[in-house]
């Protein structure tokens, strides 16, 4: 039977390939359409090339086209050359060719060279291994068995490297000085009990949900309260398809019976409680993430919360979301927040039910991590809303009353209502981010911070901390440190990871004191928000930025005004003097904005004095006013003034940009700066080869963390003056490698994040009795203490004391 229908098998295909050689084209057919196609496309082209000598009026353009014929004609033998190369190559390399390069493209490798490196590997080791083989070697010539012999021991080489490249942990970077501990005997720790200690109450663990769930116990008979389910239609897109129907086949429910599942660490006792939910970020679906946040769930309900981590693994991605899953579904996540709340409040006021009045409904928080991060951000904004701002037939109307978000490592955009950016407003907010985030690598919740605002009369604030050598994963203690999911998680570079345990006391110091402060009022932890290092006997040792603003905070200068770098917010003027760099303009992260303006300064003394001077020192060059870059801030009769309690404030970073711009690009060296520059080329010449070697001698030293002066003026003349190194130098650029194939391009991976810096004009005006801060008329920022630099300042204001 078989031998019969492999006979009329033969007999189709022999039909099919005669009917087709009837109607294919001969040779001479060939031939005639490539003679056409290039006569065709000579003459097209040659027609374009003349229209554009006239239009442009340029005979040179001819030129040009005759170098492209060239080009083109030249790449049409080369290419053709390859090909016939390629045809000469066995058939069944060429398959292996063929099956290597999707099946490696898929590996999640982080860089298509590691792909080329391993193909290479593999056609040394089986083109070796097949050449040794017994009867085969001994036949070969001299030269070719060296050949075999050395690409076997090249292709055994580049295995073993490769093996060990994934079994090391990572590679030392170039150090960088921690710039806040140079000045943190300045700042005062606060005098109060660690927040990430253990409080007096005892704890509850229990779960509830649908009581359906067909994964997981805890959320079908082992729920303790049961819940019902919610249609989420109106705020999910593509739950079809294969993806869908698999997606529905592996919860057994689809979009229009989403099911309310938590599990809750409740306080022992009779409340009522503040609540705090927390939900987790994209995941494979099938590796439930809700557990991750059990750490927090245990510290916080002893310290009297109640923590709920929200169940939306159903939301996350899946190996089957093939063609497409589900697609810019945050909104549904801040929906089923909200939602859950929604259960809350009226078990809270049920008096039927065991949770009556549990709840402090006038306390409620929410913590998101990754795409939860910013589900949060969603759900703030959607709980101030009547309506569905995409689809205003949804009403929502849920207006809790959320007291404060915390974003973990969040994404920013996956959601855009209305086309735009979340914004909400009178809320306080908490965003945390790691420097070695392989997932999240940029800032994000910097860009939310920036669509916050305070319009009330109640005393809120927002605040970023940004941590060197925190990942993406370590703030789920079931993530661990595989960011990206690899399966050979040896790409990642995790030499400069913190510990584990580090980074989730990292989390539950700045999380734990972000809630008692917003929802107990316990303002004796406030501080650590606008500084780390008042909290830094709780926290392991790292470099930590600090954004922060409140509501009380002013602002002579935002930036994000106008294009006039001369205007302020509310005051006078801006004036530049001798800067290498002075522009406002967008700042820019590792990936889209920031969504704020900032000035850019810049100073350059490295022409002035030459090797004379020395900036190493305590004690600096004093320069002329000639050349000393300062840029000031003048105020008038209509602006704010500080009072008793004010303190002046600022955000600055680092940039990565040239402090010199003018040397090249658009910018056109003055004469006194060519001339310099000749009269040194000779002398460069001859010292080459020591340069070098000094160069990497300092490439080997830390940067030095960025300083500079700040004077005063009241309107009486009087002055004073102080060091910015006083709160802290600026720290250096904080840079990364997530992948240790970064190291071999030595490439580092770097944003410009902003620092929060205060300073208690009281205690600065004591240097000068006759200076009056209410009188206060211009504010210089004189860059006298580094060598060269530019820097990223905004929002320039005052704020009074956070320890009053």
């Amino acid at each position: 039977m078989l031998s019969k229908t492999k006979a009329y098998f033969l007999i189709a295909k022999n039909w099919i390939l005669k009917q087709l050689k009837k109607i294919s084209p001969g040779d001479h057919a060939f031939k005639g359409a490539g003679i056409g196609l290039i006569f065709g496309s000579l003459i097209f082209f040659l027609i374009e090339t003349v229209g554009m000598v006239l239009n442009f009026r340029d005979p040179w353009i001819l030129l040009l086209g005759l170098v492209i014929i060239l080009a083109a004609t030249l790449a049409a033998f080369l290419s053709n050359w390859l090909l016939n190369k390629w045809n000469e190559l066995p058939r069944l390399f060429k398959i292996g060719l063929f099956i290597a390069a999707p099946l490696l493209l898929v590996t999640r490798l982080g860089d298509d060279r590691i792909l080329l490196f391993l193909i290479l590997i593999f056609t040394l080791l089986g083109a070796g291994l097949a050449s040794l083989k017994k009867g085969y070697f001994p036949k070969l010539s001299t030269p070719k068995k060296v050949v075999v012999f050395l690409g076997t021991i090249v292709g055994l080489a580049g295995a073993i490297a490769f093996i060990y490249f994934l079994s090391i942990r990572g590679l030392e970077m170039k150090p960088i000085i921690n710039a806040g501990k140079l000045a943190e005997e300045n700042i005062s720790v606060i005098e109060a009990p660690p927040p990430a200690e253990k409080g007096e109450y005892g704890v509850n663990y229990f779960t509830y949900g649908s009581g359906k769930d067909i994964r997981r116990e805890e959320f079908a008979e082992g729920v303790s309260y049961q819940t019902e389910s919610v249609d989420g239609t109106a705020f999910l897109d593509n739950w079809e398809g294969i993806s869908g129907k698999y997606r529905t086949h592996y919860w057994g429910f689809d979009f229009k019976e989403l099911p309310l599942n938590g599990r809750v660490w409740m306080p022992e006792g009779d409340g009522p409680f503040p609540l705090v939910l927390v939900v987790h970020g994209n995941h494979p679906m099938q590796d439930f993430s809700d557990p991750g946040y059990d750490y927090l769930g245990e510290l916080l309900a002893s310290r009297g919360f109640i923590l709920v981590s929200i169940d939306e693994n159903f939301l996350n991605g899946s190996w089957s979301d093939f063609p497409k899953g589900l697609d810019k579904e945050n909104d549904a996540r801040g929906w089923i927040l909200l939602e859950h709340l929604r259960q809350w409040r009226d078990w809270s006021t049920d008096p039927q039910h065991e949770l009556y009045q549990k709840v402090d409904l006038d306390k409620l928080a929410l913590i998101g991590h990754s795409r939860g991060g910013e589900a949060v951000g969603h759900a703030a904004m959607l709980n101030q809303l009547d309506y569905y701002p995409d689809d205003a037939s949804i009403k929502l109307d849920y207006h809790f009353n959320i007291q404060s978000i915390i974003a973990i490592a969040p994404v920013d955009g996956q959601y855009k209502p209305g086309s735009s950016l979340t914004k909400f407003e009178n809320v306080s907010y908490l965003g945390i981010h790691g420097a070695q985030d392989a997932d999240v690598e940029s800032f994000d919740g910097a860009k939310q911070y920036e669509r916050i605002s305070f319009t009330d009369s109640a005393y809120r604030f927002k605040a970023g901390i940004y941590i060197s050598g925190a990942n993406h994963g370590q703030f789920n203690s079931s993530w661990g440190d595989n960011d990206i999911l690899a399966t050979y998680s040896g790409i990642l570079n995790k030499k400069q990871l913190m510990d584990v345990k580090d980074q989730e006391l990292v989390a539950e110091v700045f999380i734990s004191a972000f809630l008692e402060t917003t929802l107990n009022q316990k303002m004796e932890y406030l501080p650590i928000f606008a500084d780390a290092r008042k909290g830094r006997n709780w926290l392991p040792e790292s470099i930590y930025l600090s954004q922060f603003e409140d509501s009380r905070s002013r602002f002579w200068a935002g930036y994000d005004e106008d294009f006039e770098v001369k205007t302020l917010t509310k005051g006078r003027q801006a004036v530049g003097k001798n800067l290498s760099v002075w522009r406002e303009g967008e700042v820019i992260p590792k990936y889209g904005l920031k969504g704020t303006r900032a000035v850019f300064l810049g100073w350059n003394y490295e022409e002035f004095g030459g090797d004379t001077l020395d900036w190493e020192g305590s004690v600096k060059p004093i320069l002329p006013d000639s050349v000393l870059s300062v840029y000031s801030l003048i105020l008038d009769q209509n602006s704010f003034r500080p009072d008793s309690s004010s303190v002046l404030i600022f955000s600055l970073a680092e940039s990565d940009e040239s402090s010199n711009p003018k040397s090249s690009g658009k910018w056109i060296k003055n004469e006194s700066n060519d001339e310099n520059q000749n009269n040194e080329e000779n002398s460069e010449e001859t010292d080459l080869e020591d340069e070098d070697e000094e160069e990497e001698k300092d490439d080997e030293k830390p940067l030095q963390p960025l300083d500079f002066g700040i004077e005063l003026i009241d309107s009486e003349g009087e002055k004073i003056r102080f060091l910015l190194s006083n709160y802290s130098p600026l720290q250096r650029l904080i840079k990364s490698r997530v992948l240790k194939i970064q190291f071999l391009d030595k490439e580092d991976e770097t944003e410009s994040i902003f620092q929060f810096y205060q300073f208690d004009l009281n205690k600065y005006a004591s240097k000068n009795p006759l200076f009056d801060p209410s009188k206060l008329q211009e504010i210089h920022f004189i860059f006298d203490q580094s060598e060269a630099g530019v820097v990223v300042l905004d929002q320039v204001g005052l704020m009074p004391r956070l320890d009053n």
